[in-house]
């Protein structure tokens, strides 16, 4: 199936009635950490996420009130980046395509290979092996890859492999291997791509071979997944809807999966 024809079906199935869309017939799963205290970031990130208190209590009007200030680097916690992260004169945020937000998603589970190796990149065979058990990756779909690393968060040191301040030169967890990135974004032309660790990049990285390979192409990127194990390999509608910052790099996300029960 075309990526025409994929996102023609799921748009159509969503813009039915709430009869022809039965969500007791799905199982609704949140992929997305909480923002908070604990909320990772990139070593060099100069702030985290902050909450600051405006109001919290009796208004002095008869009622209760609270509000909030929050600020947050765009990269951080679940979030997406567009591909003008990497790739001069790409995309910004809101300039994601919605039907590259929302989509048919596939997730190739290396949980074990990750064990064994916690620099593990996803790989072209890894990439075939799948396709040769679930058929070719269809344009359009989001592809998930499951590493289990979710387990590590909110440990810094655990899921970073390295949790010195201000110093990313010695991070250690799993991503996306190049020659696997390039049949994704050049020969399947997925959507996005997404993960559960900090980077699609592995964490020895310095060349961010994966997200240049992909931003050329116009992909974005989801990084801190959480709860890919409750994904089918395929089946799932997934909707990944960021923050729309005009002109941003990227952005904090809310995930959902829609699973078939």
């Amino acid at each position: 199936m075309q990526r025409h024809s994929i996102v023609t079906f799921f748009i159509a199935l969503l813009s039915f009635n709430a009869s022809a869309l039965e969500l007791s017939d799905y199982r609704i799963v949140d992929l997305s950490h909480s923002y908070g205290e604990d909320t990772l970031y990139w070593p060099t990130s100069p702030t985290a996420f902050e909450k600051e208190t405006l109001a919290y209590g009796d208004s002095g009007a008869g009622y209760f009130y609270s509000a909030y200030s929050v600020c947050t680097p765009e990269h951080g916690g679940t979030h997406i980046d567009a591909p003008i992260h990497f790739a001069d004169g790409g995309i910004s945020t809101e300039q994601i395509p919605l039907e590259n937000l929302i989509a048919p998603a596939v997730v190739i589970d290396v949980t074990q290979k990750a064990n064994a190796d916690r620099n593990y990149r996803l790989s072209a065979e890894d990439v075939r092996a799948f396709e040769q058990e679930y058929g070719d990756i269809a344009a359009g779909s989001i592809v998930l890859v499951r590493t289990g690393w979710s387990r590590h968060w909110p440990d810094a040191l655990a899921y970073l492999g390295d949790d010195t301040p201000g110093d990313a030169s010695k991070l250690q967890f799993p991503g996306y291997g190049a020659e696997a990135t390039r049949i994704l974004a050049e020969e399947r032309g997925v959507a996005m791509i997404g993960i559960d660790t900090a980077s699609i990049d592995y964490g020895k990285s310095q060349d961010f071979i994966a997200h240049r390979i992909g931003a050329a192409q116009g992909v974005a990127n989801l990084e801190n997944l959480t709860n890919l194990q409750s994904l089918p390999a395929t089946g799932s509608l997934l909707m990944a809807l960021p923050m729309k910052i005009e002109g941003g790099s990227g952005g904090p996300v809310r995930v959902v999966a829609l699973v078939p029960r």
